[in-house]
């Protein structure tokens, strides 16, 4: 510890300790406590305490005090730990008698303040971070300890109960991990004294009648078996296990959904793989026993785990599409369609009764349907699933949510009465209805699938964020009809639902509401991604009226519509302007007009998401080479450039410096090579040098490039210098000589030492416009290649990637804060957190 710090902390113990003030501010004492932690890390030794006689001065004072604050007194008890954390400060504050009246009978456990939860909190975690060696748990076995932590796992505030049956699990380990040297059974003496009384309260809080204390010993074993892998974990699950199964069967025991919890983190346990079958067998069990909502969890946890067995496997695959499997056979008529599952895990009665409530039916299958789209979303799943009767099932939900099914069952008519405009079930079931898209399914399901989504999205019941589903869900599965159309010769199928989906898509562009236009908008602009190297997509999108819309909503009153539209309207000029062969459409879609437009809004629009809009399109225009050569382009840039410079939004600034990078690479890709190398590649020919820098001049990179290492955002600052370091590398590759300790003597140089301070020194965006020997012309290639090659980069680009904290957070800077904020420093009285 410095000096400045050893005659701070007395200051602030002193202050802590203040029986005239109330309470301290409870982040300055988090602050403090963060800061001890770092300390005691890098300092175990007992000299810590020897050096700084006021820390146990203070606990004692605070002992003394009659009725401390809540706050101090928790305070103390976590600083008492922390230091405790050490065996030789232990044995320190053990001697002083400190640790015994904060943490045993006598201290805060029998006061009033015990009431406040801050109190108990304090303790809980003082005694946390003091379990680091066996002296610790001596000082709490013997000291009655272990029954205020048994208490406290019930404690009415969940944080401190949390906390302590999170202590129990650490103290378990600590224990078995620093007592045991032979492997463990089950026989209480061979576990070391602390560990058995854990594990004795484990076992009578299991064989107790009382469900708290069942739920208790149960999340405390699932916490354990999740954060420790060693084997001696067996052998405390053998000593339960049998107490543990009764409860699947014990229906006065409601402690199923914990049990599924323990279950699967057992599974992920290497301990568990090879338990002669047994644990696989409950597992089993579980999966019958336990209902679809409580097993669902855990069924789709194994299907995730690779060493899972595969008999395991396929049973819980069963029990997570029982439900779909149900309403699929619920709603066809007999022997129409082939169901889900050949047999069923658990009874479908009792599937069939959560579907035929309410409230169970919505939440089963946003449970099931939730689990669905996660494993499809796995590029590597090892149960096939079968996709086919999964889509009918999905689309049969969709359908009795629209309305659009007669029931053909009881149980159909019931499903058809509660699922009728479910948005819940809806945005789920189109969710896995996209992710199905990239799974091999029945051709002849296909034309039914995309009624459904075009009633979808022509019905003025769906609503915005479903309809936003069933944009996406489309979008997907357009794509993959351009797949099965290339495949099978089916292009009039093809071209008749793209018909159909661009005059429901012009409806939607024109809705009243903005939520709606937008992510049409976004819909346009995902079909364009996907299809647009597709001459039926082409054609059908440019016959319609679509671009048309699309245009006019660049001057929607809505910011976020202009912005979608601004996107949507770029990329339709990858069709309409930059085509091998252009279709021959109105002048309104040629290059010219579209750039003006698009610079009209980047120039003149008062909000920023369409400015964003713009720069991020250009962007990718100029990435894909859409803006011509490397002059014409280097044009383009410097018009956006002028016009987003001095842009109040800096993401728009940040954008323009994404433009720069990216032009910078197009010119030493078409200098070096066909393969396009990274930008701090070798050096090209002198030719080919003078050539590139002539165009980074002319298109005024260098100047935008310069004041933006000075941006007052200082991420612009860094995006700049990296930019410029490459440009450096470039002109200047590794092993050529530069001339950053050179002396100036050139009215050249001058300018360029002058340009060398003021970046060191911030000012340059306030001085940017200057004359005579201080004027630096950033559109001169000698003078730019000066600049690379005498400014000193390197060294900027560190400072600007320094953090302000190398300043201001600092030991001595941290204390002399909290000291601040508790008013001890009368010119201070901010509060600097």
């Amino acid at each position: 510890m410095s000096r400045e710090c050893s005659l701070l902390l007395p200051r602030v113990c002193a202050a802590l300790a203040d029986p005239r003030q109330p309470g301290s501010d409870d982040t300055c004492l988090e602050k403090l406590l963060d800061w001890f932690h770092l300390l005691t890390e890098f300092d175990p030794g007992v000299e810590l305490l020897h050096d700084n006689p006021c820390l146990t001065e203070f606990i004692t004072s605070m002992l003394a005090l009659p009725e401390p604050s809540p706050s101090n007194l928790s305070f103390t008890l976590q600083l008492a730990g922390i230091l405790a954390s050490s065996e030789n400060r232990f044995q320190h504050l053990q001697q002083e008698q400190l640790l015994v009246r904060l943490f045993g009978r006598d201290g805060p456990l029998n006061s009033v303040l015990w009431r406040d939860a801050s109190v108990r909190s304090g303790w809980v975690n003082g005694v946390h971070s003091m379990m680091q060696h066996r002296a610790a748990l001596q000082l709490l076995c013997s000291g009655g300890g272990m029954d205020v932590i048994f208490t406290l796992q019930g404690d009415p505030s969940l944080f401190v109960a949390s906390a302590a049956s999170q202590l129990l699990v650490d103290m378990l380990t600590l224990s078995v991990e620093t007592e045991v040297t032979n492997p463990l059974s089950t026989k209480d003496c061979d576990w070391p004294a602390c560990a058995q009384m854990i594990i004795k309260h484990i076992e009578d809080s299991l064989q107790s009648r009382s469900a708290t204390r069942i739920e208790q010993s149960l999340k405390l074993l699932t916490s354990l078996f999740g954060s420790c892998r060693a084997t001696w974990t067996e052998a405390l699950w053998l000593g339960v296990a049998k107490q543990v199964e009764s409860f699947l069967t014990e229906e006065t025991v409601q402690a199923q959904c914990v049990l599924a919890k323990l279950l699967l983190e057992m599974a992920w346990s290497p301990v568990f793989h090879n338990t002669e079958g047994s644990f696989w067998m409950l597992v089993t069990s579980a999966l019958a026993h336990l209902t679809p909502v409580q097993a669902g969890p855990l069924a789709v946890g194994l299907l995730k785990l690779c060493k899972c067995p595969q008999d395991v496997r396929i049973q819980a695959l069963t029990v997570l599409l029982q439900p779909m499997d149900c309403i699929l056979r619920a709603t066809s008529q007999p022997l129409e369609y082939a169901g889900l599952l050949d047999e069923s895990v658990s009874d479908p009665i009792t599937v069939e009764g959560l579907l035929s409530s309410k409230s169970s039916c919505v939440s089963l299958l946003n449970q099931t349907l939730a689990h669905l789209e996660e494993l499809l979303s796995r590029s590597r799943f090892p149960v096939d699933l079968p996709n086919t009767p999964l889509l009918r099932s999905l689309l049969t939900i969709l359908q009795f949510c629209n309305g659009f099914l007669s029931p053909a069952s009881p149980l159909g008519s019931t499903l058809s009465r509660i699922l009728i405009d479910s948005f819940r079930v809806q945005r789920s079931a189109l969710a896995v209805v996209a992710a199905l898209s990239n799974r091999k399914v029945c051709d002849t399901l296909i034309g039914s699938l995309f009624d459904v989504l075009l009633a979808y999205l022509g019905s003025p019941n769906t609503s915005p964020t479903v309809l936003k589903k069933t944009f996406q869900a489309t979008s997907k599965w357009l794509a993959r009809m351009q797949e099965l159309s290339c495949a099978n010769n089916q292009w009039q199928k093809t071209e008749k639902i793209l018909e159909d989906v661009f005059l429901v898509l012009q409806k939607r562009l024109c809705s009243p509401c903005w939520e709606i236009r937008d992510s049409s908008l976004e819909f346009l602009t995902d079909l364009i991604k996907c299809l647009r190297d597709q001459d039926e997509f082409r054609q059908s999108l440019l016959s319609s009226e679509v671009p048309k819309v699309t245009g006019n909503l660049l001057e929607d009153p809505e910011s976020y519509v202009r912005a979608s539209a601004v996107t949507a309207v770029g990329h339709l000029a990858f069709i309409t302007c930059f085509a091998p062969e252009p279709p021959a459409i109105g002048d309104e879609y040629n290059k010219e007009n579209i750039v003006a437009k698009l610079q009209e809004i980047l120039s003149t629009d008062s909000e920023g998401f369409p400015r964003r809009a713009v720069i991020s399109i250009f962007t990718q225009w100029v990435r894909q080479g859409c803006t011509g050569q490397l002059e014409e382009t280097g044009q383009f840039v410097s018009q956006v450039i002028q016009t987003a410079e001095h842009d109040l939004d800096w993401e728009v600034r940040f954008g323009c410096l994404e433009l720069v990078q990216v032009f910078c690479n197009q010119i030493f890709c078409q200098h070096v090579s066909p393969k396009c190398p990274p930008l701090s590649s070798p050096g090209t020919s002198s030719i080919h040098e003078n050539e590139s820098l002539q165009i980074l001049c002319q298109a005024k990179l260098f100047s935008f490039l310069f004041r933006s290492l000075c941006d007052c955002d200082k991420i612009l600052g860094q995006r700049a210098c990296d930019i410029l370091l490459g440009l450096s590398s470039y002109f200047y590759p590794f092993g050529t000589p530069r001339d950053l300790g050179k002396s100036v003597d050139l009215p050249a140089e001058h300018s360029i030492a002058w340009l060398q301070r003021a970046l060191r020194q911030g000012s340059l965006a306030q001085n940017f416009s200057t004359d005579g020997v201080n004027g630096v012309d950033f559109e001169d290639p000698e003078s730019m290649m000066l600049a690379l090659g005498t400014v000193d980069l390197i060294e900027l680009h560190d400072e600007l990637n320094k953090s302000s904290d190398h300043v201001e957070k600092s030991p001595q800077s941290l204390l002399q804060d909290i000291l601040a904020t508790l008013g001890t420093t009368e010119e201070n009285e901010s509060d600097c957190y």
